[in-house]
């Protein structure tokens, strides 16, 4: 008798090399989405960072003003959407127009991160 078919060690062994594979793919795919959504909301508070010096060039704004909400920037213009972090998190911008920060809830200062990437 000659059946063709795989016997149930070898599938067996397939599924443990399959397993195998998944448990070195998945953190590694996990840690590159991380690292994508940290590298967008650095670029989304530099990008917002760059609309405050606009900001405050345009509007002739004095040193120890505080500087413009996002909503403020927004509405004059300087996004064509709402910057919004890939991680949920919600943009801050504190300071004086002359010393300011830009931070994300989730990732931190944009000093902060620039260091790390």
């Amino acid at each position: 008798m000659n059946k063709q078919g795989f016997t149930l060690l070898e599938i067996l062994i397939v599924m443990l090399v399959i397993s195998i594979l998944l448990v070195i793919a998945i953190p590694n795919f996990l840690t590159a989405r991380e690292n994508a959504r940290l590298r967008a909301c650095t670029e989304n508070m530099k990008m917002i960072e760059t609309a405050v010096e606009q900001y405050a060039i345009h509007y002739h704004l004095a040193e120890d003003i505080s500087p413009p909400t996002l909503q403020q920037l927004y509405s004059a213009g300087y996004f064509k959407t709402m910057p919004k972090c890939p991680s949920e998190g919600d943009y801050l911008i504190e300071g004086t127009i002359n010393s300011y920060n830009v931070e994300c809830t989730v990732h931190g200062k944009l000093k902060e991160l620039a260091g790390n990437l």
